[in-house]
């Protein structure tokens, strides 16, 4: 089945415990989520974007962006521990509903990590187009500025051990395989498979890695992170295209 055409879903609830309103949050002159609006406007290959929410002011703020909020999301799908599956496979249906067509992938686009480029989303649908069947997905990952192979430890009975296997041993630090961290940054995933996933898809399902880098991979949950990203933007450490003038 083909990828085409592309639905994109910007999950945008009301509510938040770590940064409250964070969605709607001005972010260096914009609303958090106008930044993954005016990113996925810039994608074409992306056919249709639609943000799921349960709130009205924020149904307005992404309207006023040129967001297109369809439909509300019903309050069951909008709690704090509400997978997002579900949340997905709901907005998918109801979008084939009204437009009367069957996409082929969905892309989740989460408000909360606004530093994903055109070209990320690009990248990740011609992977997706190019991998074989078997393939349900593209994950956005990227290399800490750490390897956790080579320093990762706990404490157990209040001793240091490494985080991971003790029976290998690297002498450099060049020797360590290459870790990698799920950002958050987006996720592409076939119809089929977000109809019939749940929250075990990582496991689950068999997924290829787009590596964006770290210095892009934000995902904003608390004040500090917020803050960090604005400096970032404002010294010019972080370009975001769709963005002109100042803060």
């Amino acid at each position: 089945m083909s990828v085409h055409p592309v639905l994109g879903i910007v999950p945008a609830r009301g509510g938040s415990k770590g940064l409250p309103r964070k969605n709607i949050r001005p972010l260096a002159g914009l609303p958090l989520l106008a930044h993954t609006l005016r990113c996925a406007e810039m994608a074409p290959v992306v056919d249709r974007v639609i943000v799921s929410t349960d709130d009205a002011e924020v149904a307005d703020i992404a309207r006023a962006h040129g967001g297109d909020v369809p439909f509300m999301r019903p309050a069951e799908l909008a709690r704090d521990d509400s997978p997002m599956m579900p949340v997905l496979a709901h907005a998918l249906r109801e979008a084939e509903a009204q437009d009367g067509r069957q996409y082929g992938s969905v892309l989740l686009l989460d408000p909360t990590s606004p530093a994903r480029l055109p070209e990320d989303i690009a990248r990740a649908v011609e992977m997706l187009a190019a991998a074989p069947p078997h393939v349900d997905g593209i994950v956005a990952c990227s290399r800490p500025s750490f390897n956790p192979f080579w320093v990762g430890v706990t404490a157990k009975d209040g001793l240091l051990e490494r985080a991971f296997d003790a029976t290998q041993v690297y002498g450099r630090r060049q020797d360590v395989p290459t870790f990698y961290r799920v950002n958050g940054a987006l996720y592409l995933w076939r119809r089929d498979f977000v109809l019939g996933a749940d929250a075990s898809w990582l496991t689950s399902g068999k997924h290829l890695l787009l590596e964006i880098p770290e210095a892009r991979a934000f995902s904003l949950d608390d004040e500090r992170e917020f803050r960090l990203l604005e400096l970032q933007i404002e010294h010019g450490l972080l370009n975001l295209p769709w963005r002109t003038g100042p803060t």
